[in-house]
């Protein structure tokens, strides 16, 4: 993008300022400024003060969940199904890693997190295995988007190139970045983070299939026939990915998508439930779960809202394209941005700020007009990494690998 056009764009949205310290930069910080200029999607801010309120309201119902009990008594059709979508390669897998493992005390991607005990175990070793459980029974590789942010892309892709892919093959692994969205004032103006870049942060984890798209890899999915993709977090290191029979559930219930679910440990777990809102699957968080929602029975006396979700969805990919056609909701979440003041003084604010604008999964759930709530053992499938020690720790998480077999 030449300088004349990045005036043109910003003046569009009353973004000048951006440009301040242009004159005093060196060249390769004028070319990374009018590159992010030229890549940042400006038409965000035209949500702040529009008056549009997120959308909270609704009917919430219980939704059925396909239980274990279902499962087991139909584990050999499902899974019979779900191996024959993968060896037709029909099946990609999404892991979503452009976290930092800050909260455990590391500068590294959270994904680099060493969690063995006797021996070297990195989180992304541990899900390469689990994926790999899936390849020695099909006998196909599965291929596997991960995506990244503009903090991790380097040391992610770098590590995974040392550590030999974990055995997986290289040609089967793509990298992506995750899209960025500007970061701004309480009136509309984007912060710089430096003179010559551009307050931004990821896109919220809403934004990894149109992250996936601008990254081109669009085209490979399609000459792939690559049908379905499974969604999953990098912290959960027991989850089954690509797993066959939910795989085989999910098509043989003819469903849009399906997701994971354990049953909650108590009322109040923190985790999002799954229901139905104005008869479309959706995702109630656990902070917006009334007290009568939390004590609602369904006919047999049991929990109505019972079923958490893992962060582990299988998509149909045509039906996200559809998605992508249609703009997905825009949260608008205060937070504390650093910035550079007027005199070029880095300002790191103790009180929120301004604003960060986020797309989220769970309303590409909600725009879908079916979804399959798949009940797991928690003790088999759920094991997060949120904190160092304590509850969903590196510590938890140990414990219940080590039960699983797993020699750490």
């Amino acid at each position: 993008m030449t300088l004349e056009c990045a005036k043109q764009k910003l003046q569009q949205y009353g973004q000048e300022h951006l440009l301040k310290y242009f004159d005093t930069l060196s060249e390769t910080q004028k070319e990374a400024l009018l590159q992010q200029i030229e890549e940042t999607d400006f038409s965000v801010l035209n949500k702040i003060g529009s008056n549009e309120e997120e959308s909270s309201t609704g009917t919430i119902t219980p939704i059925r969940a396909l239980r274990l009990q279902e499962i087991h008594a139909n584990e050999d059709k499902y899974r019979e199904t779900g191996l024959s979508a993968i060896r037709s390669g029909k099946v990609g897998a999404v892991l979503l890693a452009g976290g930092m493992g800050t909260r455990l005390g590391s500068d590294n991607p959270k994904g680099m997190y060493d969690i063995g005990v006797t021996k070297p175990m990195y989180i992304f070793e541990r899900l390469i295995c689990n994926l790999m459980d899936v390849v020695r029974e099909s006998g196909e590789f599965i291929h596997l988007f991960v995506m990244t942010s503009d903090k991790n892309h380097t040391a992610t892709t770098t590590f995974f190139n040392e550590q030999n892919f974990f055995g997986y093959k290289e040609d089967y692994i793509h990298f992506f970045k995750q899209d960025m969205a500007p970061a701004a004032t309480y009136d509309g103006k984007i912060f710089l983070e430096e003179p010559y870049k551009l307050a931004t942060s990821p896109n919220g984890n809403g934004g990894w299939f149109s992250s996936l798209k601008n990254a081109g890899l669009l085209d490979l999915i399609h000459e792939n026939g690559i049908e379905w993709l499974n969604v999953f977090a990098v912290d959960n290191v027991l989850q089954r990915i690509a797993d066959p029979c939910f795989i085989g559930a999910t098509i043989t219930e003819n469903r849009s998508v399906g997701a994971k679910v354990v049953c909650k440990n108590h009322p109040d777990e923190k985790v999002g439930v799954m229901c139905l809102k104005d008869n479309h699957p959706s995702i109630v968080e656990y902070y917006e779960l009334t007290p009568e929602l939390r004590d609602a029975v369904d006919e047999n006396g049991e929990p109505a809202y019972n079923f958490g979700v893992i962060l582990n969805y299988l998509f149909k990919e045509s039906e996200l394209e559809d998605i992508c056609e249609n703009t997905l909701p825009l949260h608008i979440v205060e937070k504390k941005i650093p910035y550079i003041d007027d005199t070029g003084t880095l300002i790191k604010p103790e009180e929120p700020n301004g604003y960060k604008f986020e797309t989220l999964i769970l309303d590409m759930i909600q725009m879908m007009d079916t979804c399959l709530p798949f009940e797991v053992e928690r003790d088999k499938e759920f094991a997060p990494i949120k904190n160092k020690t304590g509850i969903d720790s590196v510590e938890s998480a140990r414990a219940l690998l080590t039960k699983n077999g797993v020699t750490l």
